[in-house]
């Protein structure tokens, strides 16, 4: 009998629900985390685009100027505000994390059911805030999202300088040369094919010159990158500045493709707005890459740390509890400006998503800012040398 006791309680110990409601798995707890982020995100687009009746009866938002269409945007901003909140508190008890099996890694890996009923109150809160507050939230939610897009950036230049350094190791220099090529080429044949296809597809006709001026300075870029990678001086060959091609090449088709589908110069998004089954899997798509892309950013801490060389020890947190939600915080910010178009008074149509003027000239600036952190990277070490054998000499 006392042997079947034991037997009961160890299975109980280590069964899932107990590690659901107790938590002990940092790894797991990731994924939990994101997949919260996105219902979150389905909840604020359901909101948008099918909860104006709901919104419409309660009497505070009477006040919203632009009829239901704002109704909808203040919907995702309440949200967003909870999502927000909810990230934000945990950064703020998980910050600092260093070692497992402390209290605040049993939180950030554990207690599952408080937290997501935590969540849920949370989510429930704004909508019983005035309006006031939630615009002053949307005002400074552009930049919260501005500065996701600064740490997704910055984590993907970091990638792809931690690859071109691996590839260039003494241990992997011989073995990845033939691998190294043939990367570079294929990223510098999509992006040449990219810049063709969108000259064809979104710049039918001469004066189509915003398109055109677009997808021509990302053509300008992409040769500046490649110049001052492989300048003898800073020798930095062709694997980071083809990728880096990519990255910008796919932010400016993203660009282009934000922009309003009534424009005559954008006859693809015009064409994809008729196709209600292709708008839908345009959307879902999105969704999940925004998601993906602050899951990926939020456990990319290592980017950001001054020391980087230091060892880690068995007892270490795997990745920084503190920066994994200060990302999916900022990233609540993000999803909302994507589905107002990162503007409140804008009306977004059914089944759309950073879809705007605003819109695309975010993503015209974000690439360009991609291109001038990427070589500022690639000169920095140049002109912090020269600065100081200048000293030296002094």
């Amino acid at each position: 009998m006392v042997c079947c006791t034991e037997r009961c309680i160890k299975f109980t110990e280590d069964s899932w629900f107990n590690q659901f409601c107790i938590g002990a798995n940092p790894w797991m707890a990731r994924y939990v985390y994101g997949f919260i982020f996105l219902i979150i995100n389905l909840l604020a687009w359901g909101v948008r685009d099918y909860g104006h009746g709901a919104l419409t009866e309660m009497e505070r938002f009477k006040g919203c100027k632009g009829g239901k269409y704002c109704l909808g945007t203040e919907g995702v901003l309440r949200v967003s505000l909870g999502c927000f909140t909810f990230y934000f508190i945990m950064f703020l008890t998980t910050a600092g994390t260093s070692k497992l099996h402390v209290r605040r890694d049993s939180w950030h890996s554990g207690w599952w059911s408080a937290k997501i009923f935590l969540c849920i109150g949370l989510l429930v809160l704004p909508f019983f805030l005035p309006s006031t507050l939630i615009q002053l939230y949307g005002d400074i939610a552009h930049f919260g999202a501005g500065v996701f897009l600064l740490i997704q950036l910055i984590s993907v230049i970091s990638f792809i300088t931690w690859l071109n350094d691996c590839c260039q190791s003494e241990k992997y220099a011989k073995k990845c040369r033939i691998q190294v090529a043939l990367i570079s080429f294929t990223s510098y044949i999509s992006c040449l094919c990219g810049i063709i296809l969108m000259y064809v597809w979104y710049a039918p006709q001469p004066d189509c010159f915003i398109n055109i001026f677009f997808i021509t300075w990302t053509l300008v870029l992409l040769q500046l990158m490649t110049c001052v990678s492989v300048h003898p001086k800073i020798n930095g060959g062709f694997l980071t500045p083809g990728l880096m091609g990519l990255y910008v090449v796919f932010i400016c088709w993203c660009a282009i493709r934000s922009e309003p589908a009534t424009d005559r110069c954008n006859r693809k998004t015009e064409a994809a707005a008729k196709a209600d089954w292709l708008s839908i899997i345009s959307f879902v798509i999105a969704v999940i890459a925004m998601v993906i892309a602050t899951f990926s950013t939020g456990i990319d801490s290592k980017s950001f740390q001054f020391r980087k060389d230091e060892k880690q020890d068995e007892n270490d947190v795997p990745y920084g509890y503190g920066f994994f939600h200060f990302v999916f915080s900022v990233g609540a910010m993000y999803f909302s400006m994507l589905l107002i178009g990162w503007n409140s008074h804008h009306t977004m149509q059914k089944w759309t998503i950073d879809v705007g003027w605003t819109s695309a000239w975010v993503r015209i600036v974000n690439e360009w800012l991609a291109a001038c952190v990427y070589i500022w990277m690639l000169v920095a070490p140049l002109v912090w040398k020269q600065r100081h054998t200048g000293d030296n000499i002094i």
